[in-house]
């Protein structure tokens, strides 16, 4: 009977808040919400479409409820300006879920940062030293190293007799070289030999990656009702673990670094860089640890989901790959490889990877922002403590703003310059406003050298048996956008032998 009452009340006090919110403002309409769970039980799990249909009955700016908390998602080139640059401070915070206030040390890093002095100046680190030209121009022996050990892994496998004409696992290859890039980039360190080997600090590390992404996909439930929250208990025990795990690593490596300084002096990779720069910056160990794992984690992933997507539009669109081939044989020719000093004189490589990045954005909803105060949006109320959601995925589907939005033809942007980095509403990959992603270029770079490499070195089909329609374009839900069917091709060599060997950088 207790039971009961309770439940009855907290009921009730649900559907009061609910109705207060809607009496007192004017909120975005929206599908009808449940008492106590909201819109969660309509949701279907790709939530970038599911949003994208309600548009299309609501439209372009809806109210979603998780639980008891307002989401507000917009999915248009106006209402994306408005969010991210006229209201960008007012909008400019980040919702902490459980499991990201203890990774960040309540956002002691850059990604769940609220605004404000520390933001402001870990994003300085960040522009100023960590992603300056200068400091990509010394780094990129790495990331050209790497696409090159990519190049020689798929050869070996494609003219392996006993893999004749069978297709590679795409994924593999891709996974690979953002693995070894990133740990490089971030740690100076290659945790996975020439043969795929990853040793036992490697291991570590990857351990660690799983385990965080394990610990918060845990707490789903309990962040959406928090008055429920007492039902699931967060484990500290589970999270204290895996903090001084992934701390003990790092200082590790850090430890590492501060030795080869006293004897080599410092190196360009971002733990030197921020070590050199802890005191000038005063930057706690927390805000170190934190950023270095930030650009793990938003780097990671998204290059190789990226690629990825790009290589199956073009196994499904032959007249582009040919395209990009021709000019790749212009510009590079037969007797080279392709380096990112070439990218200036490949314009048509350059506009693949803008339009891939247009139509699988990998962070299709980016991260929400929350207001920090009550807000107007297209005309509608936005309470403090609510989430702000750009539907970047829809936004780049807009009628209004592209023709024919669901084709793959990057000639569209050799019609049109359209910056992707932050200053043109309608293409938003990297987000925009004081929020944008710092390390864009380093990752429009990687793409574009990794999509260079893979058309000027191999011809690409699909499976035998399986025509270019056949490949499945469906995404796997989640927060970034992997294929639902991971792809499958079949690489044919198309340059001399010698071309195909890595020569292996060390810096």
């Amino acid at each position: 009977m207790a039971l009961s009452t309770l439940i009855l009340t907290f009921t009730f006090i649900i559907l009061a808040y609910y109705l207060y919110q809607r009496f007192r403002f004017k909120l975005p309409p929206g599908p009808r919400p449940w008492p106590v769970v909201g819109n969660l039980y309509n949701i279907k799990p790709v939530r970038f479409r599911c949003f994208h249909e309600w548009s299309q009955i609501y439209g372009p700016i809806i109210s979603v409820w998780f639980g008891s908390t307002l989401n507000v998602v917009v999915s248009n080139t106006e209402l994306a300006k408005e969010v991210l640059k006229e209201h960008d401070q007012q909008l400019a915070d980040r919702h902490r879920s459980r499991s990201a206030a203890k990774f960040s040390r309540e956002g002691q890093d850059l990604i769940w940062a609220d605004y404000g002095p520390h933001y402001v100046k870990v994003r300085k680190v960040c522009t100023l030293e960590l992603f300056s030209p200068k400091r990509l121009e010394a780094l990129r022996p790495i990331r050209e190293d790497e696409v090159t050990a990519m190049v020689e892994s798929i050869y070996k496998d494609c003219t392996n007799p006993e893999n004749n004409e069978k297709s590679l696992l795409v994924k593999k290859y891709l996974g690979a070289v953002a693995f070894n890039n990133i740990t490089r980039l971030a740690f100076g360190k290659r945790f996975m030999n020439s043969e795929g080997v990853i040793d036992e600090q490697g291991k570590e590390f990857k351990e660690i990656v799983a385990n965080g992404l394990k610990l918060g996909a845990s707490l789903a439930m309990a962040e959406h009702i928090p008055w429920l929250r007492w039902l699931f208990p967060i484990d500290e025990a589970a999270f204290a673990k895996h903090g001084a795990r992934r701390d003990r690593l790092t200082r590790a490596i850090m430890e590492e670094h501060t030795l080869a300084r006293q004897t080599s002096g410092a190196k360009q990779h971002f733990v030197d860089a921020l070590l050199t720069l802890q005191e000038k910056y005063d930057l706690s160990e927390d805000t170190i640890i934190g950023l270095l794992w930030d650009m793990i984690t938003a780097g990671m992933d998204t290059t190789a989901i990226s690629v990825e997507w790009a290589m199956a539009e073009l196994i499904k669109n032959p007249r582009v790959q040919q395209k990009a081939q021709e000019e790749l044989d212009r510009v590079v020719g037969y007797e080279r490889v392709l380096t990112e000093m070439d990218f200036s004189n490949l314009p048509y490589l350059q506009c693949i990877a803008k339009e891939a990045l247009r139509l699988h954005p990998p962070t299709p909803l980016m991260l929400p922002h929350r207001a920090n105060s009550n807000v107007k949006v297209g005309g509608y109320d936005i309470p403090e403590g609510s989430n702000v959601h750009v539907n970047v995925w829809a936004v780049a589907r807009d009628t209004k703003m592209w023709k024919n939005p669901l084709e793959f033809r990057p000639e569209r942007f050799l019609e049109e310059d359209v910056d992707m980095k932050g200053h043109d509403y309608r293409l938003l990959p990297f987000g925009a406003g004081r929020r944008v992603c710092p390390g864009a270029q380093l990752g429009i770079n990687l793409v574009t050298s990794m999509l260079g490499h893979l058309l000027h070195h191999f011809n690409w089909a699909p499976p035998n048996g399986m025509s270019p329609e056949e490949i499945d374009m469906g995404e796997n839900p989640g927060l970034v956008t992997y294929m639902k069917t991971p792809l499958q091709a079949v690489p044919t060599p198309r340059l001399p032998a010698e071309l195909y060997k890595r020569v292996a950088i060390d810096i």
